[in-house]
């Protein structure tokens, strides 16, 4: 009977194995799902939609094959079609029954000279990219609202086969429990056969012995040693390899049996209870809010090209280059500085522009353009800066405006990154002071201190700035009078910039204002017969062209600020946030 429920375990064992088995292999659903386009005609680009990439759930494995130089990237959408306006260009989108289909899209903002489209790397717009010989192939996973653009160098025509594939989903959930269970029942029917040989080996009574012989007949020891000798070896080998042929042949279903198992988690039932999403905070995005005009990851990326083209610029003291990465207050400080650099050895340049990562980010929500994001990045010895970065158009790459060193206890009620902030109007009225009025109102604050008529409106807590620029002016107006007093006159005059305010909402309904404030500081003769010596003064010599002066000298220095102004009604102060001063010219005091 044990040889019976061996047997029937062996069976049960191969059935079970074949079954799983065949899960993985015939029966075996396909892994993935291609979806094959290919384009016509010579356009130098062509844009799949992501509709098409988003068409089926999971990663999209994109290969592109070309004969040259094979060129994708990927931004949203919105943005990539703005970058296209100047050039026609093949569309890849689905058709009525799920299908890649593709048309072609004419100029749609034809532009005069050069087109801007002629290079599509290294655009900022873009929230990746990828280059290389011939083919492509790489795994996104994008949602609906981005899209892939493809090309070979943006003149000659894109490459016009393509193919995305995505994940099936298929598992054999069966094929693991199949598998070992049947190596399982394999083992018991081997316990089961070992057993019954023992049984049988042990129901045998003792050996029969053999036959007596008669005297008549001689026996030679030899012939009866060799001759017991064949009787007693025979039955050993017929019962080592009996018993080593079921034990082979269980082995290699055992083995195949693992080997097909293997580790693979598609081959077992997801036995696990679903997990219960933890609940987020709400984000409410107002009606009628475009998306972040950056991500945090292309923002850095941003940052890093334009440490990197300013540092070029700032060791060949090139100001055209400087103005490819640079605008407005951040441009001018450095055109000044570069001036005093080619004509003082001595002077040092300005810190570079971090990059890096983020301590705080603001990108602003806006679909067209112009459009900005505020960054801050730390240094390796923790000094904060906080800068404005601002992009034209989607031909144009993104600038700093505005940079600043940002105060150590400042703090901001900044929305979350992939919410983004509008912009604020110069004339909002919407915040206790409008942004085009803070540069004036501050300026006042500086000449007039607490006499001034909005000193009760900003935080003089928090204002690091404001005493430094007391403390710098009574130092100069102490050190003239030592030598001066008698013939000549030192003024102060502070008044708003001439940089537009750039402004971004916080969570608070106030805002994060940067403006600029020039100061004026002027020194002229008194006596008609005196005249302005500069002494050791060698900035105002390098930038005025001159050592002395009957008439005087008037120094100019750019203030680049960062204001918080909270909302209408609120309780709460305008705070300074950060600051930075540099000099902006020196020019002879021309004759009244």
């Amino acid at each position: 009977m044990r040889f019976v429920w061996a047997i029937i375990a062996f069976v049960l064992a191969t059935l079970m194995i074949g079954a799983g088995v065949a899960q993985r292999t015939i029966f075996e659903a396909p892994a993935t799902e291609t979806a094959k386009i290919t384009t016509e005609g010579t356009a130098p680009y062509v844009l799949i939609d992501g509709s098409v990439l988003a068409s089926h759930p999971g990663a999209q494995t994109l290969r592109i094959d070309g004969d040259a130089q094979v060129f994708a990237a990927y931004g949203r959408t919105e943005d990539v079609t703005a970058w296209l306006a100047p050039t026609s260009y093949v569309h890849v989108t689905l058709d009525d029954e799920g299908l890649p289909v593709s048309k072609t899209v004419p100029v749609s903002a034809p532009v005069e000279g050069p087109s801007p489209t002629a290079v599509p790397a290294g655009s900022d717009l873009w929230l990746d990219e990828f280059q290389q010989d011939r083919s492509l192939a790489t795994t996104l996973r994008l949602p609906e609202d981005m899209s892939v653009l493809v090309a070979s160098d943006g003149a000659a025509a894109a490459p016009s086969a393509m193919s995305v594939t995505w994940p099936t989903g298929a598992t054999t959930p069966w094929a693991g429990p199949l598998l070992a269970g049947g190596i399982a029942m394999a083992v018991v029917g081997l316990v089961l056969y070992i057993l019954a040989l023992r049984h049988v080996r042990r129901s045998r009574g003792p050996r029969r012995k053999g036959l007596p012989l008669t005297q008549t007949q001689p026996i030679d020891l030899a012939d009866a040693e060799a001759e017991k000798g064949v009787i007693t070896a025979a039955p050993t080998r017929r019962r080592l390899g009996g018993g080593r042929r079921p034990l082979i042949a269980i082995s290699a279903v055992v083995v195949g049996g693992i080997a097909l198992t293997g580790c693979s988690p598609e081959a077992w039932p997801d036995l696990q209870p679903g997990t219960t999403p933890s609940p987020t905070p709400s984000v409410i995005v107002p009606e009628g809010q475009g998306a972040p005009a950056v991500t945090r990851t292309q923002a850095e990326r941003i940052l890093t090209r334009i440490s990197e083209r300013v540092s070029a610029a700032d060791k060949a003291n090139d100001p055209k280059a400087a103005a490819e990465r640079l605008t407005g207050p951040a441009l001018v400080e450095r055109e000044t500085n570069y001036r005093l650099r080619a004509k003082l050895t001595s002077e040092d340049p300005l810190p570079a522009i971090p990059s890096g990562d983020m301590t705080a980010f603001l990108p602003q929500a806006k679909n067209d353009w112009p459009r900005m994001f505020l960054a801050v990045v730390e240094d390796a010895d923790g000094v904060a800066t906080m800068m404005t970065v601002t992009q034209d158009n989607p031909w144009a790459e993104y600038k700093v405006a505005y940079i600043s060193s940002l105060r150590a206890d400042a703090s901001m009620n900044l929305a979350a990154d992939y919410v983004g902030a509008v912009a604020v109007e110069p004339n909002s009225p919407f915040l206790m002071m409008p942004p085009e009025n803070v540069a004036a109102a501050y300026a006042d604050l500086l000449d007039k201190g607490n006499k001034s008529e909005f000193a009760g409106m900003f935080d003089a807590e928090t204002d690091t700035f404001r005493p430094l620029v007391a403390k710098n002016r009574a130092t100069l107006l102490e050190n003239f009078n030592e030598t001066g007093k008698e013939t000549g006159r030192v003024s102060f005059l502070a008044e708003a910039g001439v940089s537009e305010p750039l402004s971004l909402v916080t969570l608070d309904s106030g805002a994060i204002v940067a403006v600029t404030v020039t100061e004026n500081e002027t020194i002229v003769p008194t006596d008609n017969d005196a005249v302005i010596k500069l002494g050791d003064n060698v900035v105002v010599k390098a930038l005025s062209g001159v050592s002395q002066s009957s008439t005087g000298f008037r120094t100019r220095y750019t203030d680049q600020l960062y204001f918080f102004v909270p909302a209408q009604g609120s309780n709460e102060k305008i705070q300074l946030l950060a600051s930075r001063s540099n000099v902006l010219d020196a020019k002879v005091v021309e004759k009244e």
